[in-house]
């Protein structure tokens, strides 16, 4: 293994947690889409229930000492995503990747780590790095109060399942489009099912901003929290709602909302999407960290 890297993998969530969770909890914000997959899987299953993401695994990468250099996972068919960590570090969980024979298309998570690694698997096939998506991770500073709007936020109904299935699906198509990509060449919608929209309702994570008709205009969603911190999205308004001030309301709201519980709020944005950049912004979010969607082809 690389300068005396060791990499650790598992498919049990529980078992990650045990051993990482010391780990995750010292940097919750860049570790938030790893802390979260991993405490759902756990308590998925000890509550023996269908794992919320198709086949996991989880990676630990330890030093000559046995201290931890930096994790990883991967929920097929997605790429592995990766947490910072030194290049060596990175390069070894690639070559022990490969030696699992895995096929690995493509790789995300915080830069540089997911460059080195990619480029590491890219070399071995004798194939090319590309970026697919250049994207940031922001954390709710001081909430700067939009301009109020008519309506109101309140929780998805059961009976709206299929119509925010239907809305997660569109803002991943609209959001690459805003970004000037093709849509659909971004994030599948098709991998977002009426089961995970069903979860988040359990969760109580999902909520619609109505107008004084009670008319859902638009969705903000949420993850549950992992180590202190839960992350806002999807965030969408159909077209025809647009420039309405509903989405900067119900951002504004749901994440006074879970701030009230104690709790460090989180968001993504694609860099290349000017318009989400500038609604977070607006509302007193502040950048963290660069993070990344490579192709490897």
């Amino acid at each position: 293994m690389r300068a005396g890297y060791d990499v650790w993998f598992t498919e049990n969530a529980a078992e990650f947690l045990e051993r990482a969770g010391g780990h995750l909890s010292v940097a919750p914000l860049t570790g938030t889409i790893v802390a979260t997959v991993a405490h759902r899987c756990a308590a998925a299953a000890d509550r023996r229930e269908r794992p919320p993401v198709p086949t996991a695994w989880f990676a630990v990468v330890t030093g000559r000492g046995g201290e931890i250099a930096g994790l990883a996972m991967r929920t097929a068919p997605h790429p592995p995503y990766l947490l910072r960590m030194p290049d060596d570090a990175a390069v070894a969980l690639a070559d022990a990747v490969l030696a699992r024979d895995e096929d690995v298309a493509g790789a995300n998570g915080l830069r540089p780590t997911t460059d080195v690694f990619a480029h590491r698997i890219a070399d071995a096939a004798g194939a090319r790095v590309q970026v697919a998506m250049h994207t940031r991770l922001f954390e709710l500073g001081r909430l700067i109060e939009p301009q109020p709007v008519p309506g109101r936020l309140r929780p998805a109904r059961r009976d709206e399942a299929g119509l925010a299935l239907g809305w997660i699906r569109q803002f991943m198509l609209d959001a690459d489009e805003q970004a000037g990509r093709k849509p659909g060449t971004g994030q599948d919608p098709e991998h977002f099912t009426i089961g995970d929209v069903e979860r988040k309702l359990e969760e109580g994570v999902l909520w619609f901003w109505v107008d004084e008709g009670d008319r859902p205009v638009h969705l903000t969603a949420a993850n549950p929290p992992a180590f202190g911190v839960s992350r806002v999205g999807p965030v969408f308004t159909p077209k025809e709602e647009r420039g309405r001030g509903w989405a900067s309301n119900a951002v504004a709201e749901v994440s006074r909302m879970l701030r009230d519980r104690g709790l460090r709020i989180t968001l993504f944005t694609d860099q290349a999407n000017p318009t989400s950049n500038r609604l977070y912004l607006a509302l007193g979010y502040r950048a963290v960290v660069d993070t990344v969607e490579l192709r490897i082809s």
